[in-house]
Order: C-alpha cells, then sequence, then structure tokens
C-alpha cells in the first residue's frame, strides 16, 4: 500500500469530502472528537514545515471560539456563574467547547487536503469537467506561494537599501505598504507576461488535450469502496437521529444503541484510513529494508 498522497485525485476528493462532510453538517461531540483527534494526526504525520505554528494558531482560535460563545451566549438551564449581570450557562460552555473542537478539527483536515491536492491535482481532478476553471484554479493556487516569495524579497531588498525603517509604527506601516505596492505591480505584470505567453503558444484554439500520468487503479477503487462502505452506517445514523445533540436548554445526546455505536466505530476506521496506509509503508519499507 502507498501514503494517501501518493493516491489519484479522485480517491483523495472523495476520501475528505466524506470525512468533512460529516464533521461539519452534525452537531455530535463524539464525532467532532474523533474529526480532532484523526486530523490532529494526519498533520502531525505530514511532511510539512511550520508546524509548531500551525499549532499555536489553531489553538488561539479553539480558545478564542470556546471562550465567546459562554460570554455571549446565555442560553442554557444551569448557571455556572455570572459577570456583570450576565449569566455564564454550562451549556453555553460546553456548545462553545464543542464548536471550537469541530472548527479546528475542520481546519486540521483541510490543511491536510491542501498539502496533498496540489495545482496539477486540482487541473487532474477538474480540467475534463471545466478545464478553464481548472486552470484558473490552479494558476491562482500557484500564485499564492509565488507572492508571498516575492514579498519577501521586495522587504529585504528595500531595507537592504534604507528604504524602510522601522524605528516606529508610522514607519513600519509606510514600509509595509511599499512592499504590498511593489509586490502587487509584480504580480500584475508577471499575469500580463504568462496571459501573453498563452496567447503566444496558441491557448484557446481548438479543442483543448490534456495530459496526466495520474492513473486510477485498484487500490484507489479499494479506498473508495472501505470510504463509502464506512460512510453508509454513518449516514443511516444521522437520518435515524441516532447522532442528536441538543444543547439548550439542557444537554441532550442521543443514547447509545446499535446503530450510533456503528456510527462511531465506522467514523473511527473511515478517519484512520490515512493513518493506517502511513503506517502500512513504513512497515513495509522496513521490511525491504530488513532484506538487503
Amino acid at each position: 500500500m502507498r501514503d494517501i498522497k501518493e493516491y489519484n485525485p479522485i480517491t483523495v476528493f472523495v476520501y475528505y469530502m466524506s470525512v468533512l462532510v460529516v464533521s461539519m453538517f452534525t452537531m455530535n461531540p463524539f464525532l467532532h472528537i474523533i474529526s480532532f483527534v484523526g486530523g490532529f494526526i494526519q498533520f502531525v504525520i505530514l511532511p510539512v514545515k511550520n508546524k509548531l505554528s500551525t499549532h499555536i494558531w489553531y489553538l488561539l482560535l479553539g480558545l478564542i471560539l470556546a471562550l465567546v460563545r459562554p460570554l455571549f451566549s446565555h442560553n442554557g438551564a444551569t448557571v455556572l456563574f455570572i459577570i456583570n449581570d450576565n449569566p455564564i450557562t454550562k451549556e453555553a460552555f460546553i456548545f462553545g467547547i464543542n464548536s471550537a473542537i469541530m472548527v479546528v478539527g475542520v481546519l486540521y483536515l483541510f490543511r491536510v487536503f491542501s498539502e496533498i491536492m496540489t495545482s496539477d491535482r486540482l487541473l487532474y481532478l477538474f480540467g475534463r469537467v471545466s478545464p478553464k476553471t481548472a486552470l484558473i484554479l490552479s494558476m491562482g493556487l500557484r500564485y499564492i506561494p509565488m507572492l508571498r516569495e516575492q514579498r519577501r524579497i521586495t522587504a529585504n531588498a528595500q531595507k537592504a537599501i534604507g528604504i524602510n525603517k522601522d524605528d516606529n509604527a508610522i514607519d513600519r506601516i509606510n514600509g509595509s505598504m511599499n512592499v504590498l505596492s511593489a509586490t502587487v505591480s509584480w504580480g500584475i505584470e508577471n499575469g500580463i507576461i504568462t496571459a501573453d505567453s498563452m496567447a503566444a503558444r496558441g491557448y484557446g484554439e481548438g479543442k483543448r488535450k490534456s495530459f496526466s500520468t495520474l492513473k486510477f487503479k485498484k487500490r484507489d477503487a479499494i479506498v473508495i469502496g472501505i470510504t463509502v462502505l464506512c460512510l453508509v452506517p454513518i449516514v443511516m445514523a444521522i437520518a435515524c437521529g441516532s447522532f442528536d445533540t441538543v444543547f439548550y436548554p439542557l444537554l441532550k445526546i442521543a443514547e447509545p444503541d446499535t446503530i450510533n455505536i456503528i456510527g462511531y466505530v465506522s467514523y473511527v476506521v473511515m478517519i484512520l484510513i490515512p493513518i493506517i496506509l502511513k503506517l502500512m509503508e513504513k512497515f513495509r519499507w522496513k521490511y525491504l529494508m530488513s532484506k538487503i
């Protein structure tokens, strides 16, 4: 087996959309906890830079979401304490924590998805359906790191020749505006050059053909099949109300039964698919290395 990032873009898209839809459109706290833990582990094992800063930003966002809800929403029957004549209820506090876990878990999964689904994979995925939209999307994603790098180069260049100073807040704002203006001008000029180059190469003339080395293989069908098999009992549990959760006026979670237990287990299996594939790939690599 291969790592999930080496699978066909269709497989990756079907898997992550299935996981995200379940997490985003349900309010069950157990599903959100599973989504958060799975997204966190998937991001940790992903080979990307600046993981610590991402964790810090997501933690701060989660804390803000968890605290804002009980401070501004006073629904709920169980009052924990009162601040400036405003009751802080247990139900609003739990709802805020649940919302924070859901949002941060979804952000982790989206971050993993964005790292795996590169511009060429998106072009492969949407190219046959809407080639122009896929091209615009892939070019837009390509410009994000380019503009970030160009901003860094421009800022360093202007600082080196003494244009920008950071003696006070006004100087820092003026310097940032100069860097932004230069970066935007570079982006517009580069866009015009790209358009002229595409026109010179005959883009838009005749029927467009596509080429890709990405193939849909048997392993892709297996992963999609497992994803669908896990999704079926989850959808059944949602349709039967086995995942229903009410926060106001009193917290009430659907009691455990056969349907929702199977649904929970299915979601755990679904969220663990990339992790299992990663572990299998490592064990396989170690096994092959031991044979040398």
